[in-house]
């Protein structure tokens, strides 16, 4: 593979960003979204991004750092260090940041007099920043782990959360058009993290299993924070936990389908 590792994590990131917009679409028709389906979908979202950050993260971060020459032990050791500093770095950000989850309410610093509309945007910038950041990671090095897979799954995960996303703004009196063009913008800062990833790890190839580590990490924390627990509301955790299971087999196989 001979283009520029940068320039391939940040389109690939795009493309897995413009799934969000793609799975708004079906607002525009006259079809309503039970609350059972969104949180079967968030739940598979949430599964897809648990496989791919095992799979197509920690095992590949793994490798390369045992092959860098780390011993057993230390690629073990820095790999869960960086997993739980890419979960401390999202936390901060979630305690500095002001946004809106649609379920969850409030959090972060003080709002200001910024409009609901944008608070719900920075959440789901929070949210989608990491996966970009793992889609670029992942073709820093080409020739570590399957970059591939990651982007496939990715792109799968935020189709139905593109479609939450964009069914809970129109929940909330907004427009058709408006709902799936918030829906595709909260898609496209997924380039910016891949942007960031792919320069990072492609500068020294002793920085790629760090970046791995710390893109799982952020990946974990908006998996536990964020989609779970918003796919189990109101008394749903049958659904969501199907949706889990279901997006974790499918990421299972794309890993293994696409390697």
């Amino acid at each position: 593979m001979t283009e520029h590792p940068v320039a391939l994590g940040t389109f690939a990131s795009l493309v897995a960003g413009l799934g969000s917009g793609l799975g708004a679409l079906p607002v525009l028709l006259p079809i309503a979204l039970t609350v059972g389906l969104q949180a079967l979908l968030l739940g598979f979202g949430g599964g897809v991004m648990l496989a791919a950050t095992a799979f197509s993260l920690v095992i590949p971060g793994t490798e390369a750092a045992l092959q860098l020459g780390y011993p057993q032990a230390w690629a073990a050791v820095s790999m869960a260090i960086g997993i739980l500093v890419g979960g401390v770095l999202l936390e901060l950000a979630h305690n500095f940041f002001p946004h809106e989850h649609f379920f969850k309410g409030l959090e972060g610093g003080r709002a200001g007099h910024l409009k609901r509309i944008w608070l719900f945007v920075l959440a789901i910038t929070l949210h989608n920043f990491p996966e970009g950041l793992a889609v670029g990671v992942g073709f820093g090095d080409v020739d570590v782990g399957n970059p591939l897979a990651l982007t496939v799954g990715i792109a799968l995960q935020n189709i139905p959360e593109g479609l939450v996303v964009a069914t809970s703004l129109r929940g909330l009196g907004y427009g058709r058009w408006f709902a799936v063009g918030i829906a595709l913008l909260t898609g496209l800062v997924e380039p910016v993290g891949g942007l960031v990833g792919a320069a990072l790890v492609s500068i020294s190839r002793q920085i790629l299993p760090w970046g791995m580590a710390l893109a799982a990490g952020a990946m974990l924390f908006v998996i536990s924070d964020e989609i779970i627990p918003e796919s189990h509301r109101r008394g749903l955790e049958r659904q969501g936990t199907a949706g889990v299971m279901l997006g974790f087999v499918v990421m299972l196989v794309l890993d293994v389908a696409l390697a």
